[in-house]
């Protein structure tokens, strides 16, 4: 399924809601768990800034974002607060019922709609959103299935990626790079 520069570019224009996985898309897919004190474990997460960057510009540019995650950790529901993430579906190894209720609240077709998934849990998105995108370190079986595959990992900037990659063909990309280079510099901030 994978498309041509001027389809990529053609799918993209038309992206209003950018929807992922979470472990292998946002995270590295590596689950770490860390003793309390009575025994009891609790699962943590590591989430690259690169991506919760591109989140926030997403959302500046207008772009509406949500997870759809098989797994369910309160990890989750703190970043995608902190980053203002609109749609938060958790514990749905089934994702087509999640995505079908993201779709009606957020009043938007399928080809409106990006998915980035990392396996084969994703397929039943993949094939059905506007543009599907896999990260590329992702099940070498969801090659054939996304219109776009990525050149960053999951975890390590892959979201990012596919936010320049909408926003580009969106005509928004250089508008917010201006923005951000054109921004004074304060004491102890590096420009970009």
């Amino acid at each position: 399924m994978p498309v041509s520069p001027a389809e990529l570019r053609r799918r993209a224009r038309k992206i209003k809601l950018l929807l992922m996985d979470v472990d292998g898309v946002l995270t590295d897919g590596r689950i770490y768990y860390l003793p309390r004190p009575g025994g009891e474990m609790f699962e943590t997460k590591t989430f690259h800034s690169r991506d919760g960057f591109g989140l926030r510009l997403a959302r500046e540019a207008g772009l509406k974002t949500g997870i759809i995650s098989g797994r369910g950790s309160p990890v989750v529901e703190y970043r995608a607060r902190e980053l203002g993430i609109e749609y938060v579906e958790q514990r749905a190894l089934e994702k087509v019922g999640p995505y079908e209720r993201i779709l009606r609240a957020a009043k938007l077709r399928d080809e409106e709609v990006c998915f980035v998934g990392d396996d084969i849990v994703d397929l039943p998105l993949l094939e059905r959103v506007g543009l599907a995108v896999g990260v590329s370190d992702g099940n070498p079986l969801l090659r054939r299935h996304v219109h776009y595959l990525t050149r960053q990992p999951g975890g390590q900037g892959a979201v990012q990626e596919t936010i320049e990659l909408i926003l580009s063909a969106q005509g928004k990309w250089k508008g917010i790079l201006r923005r951000l280079l054109n921004q004074p510099a304060r004491p102890g901030n590096r420009r970009m």
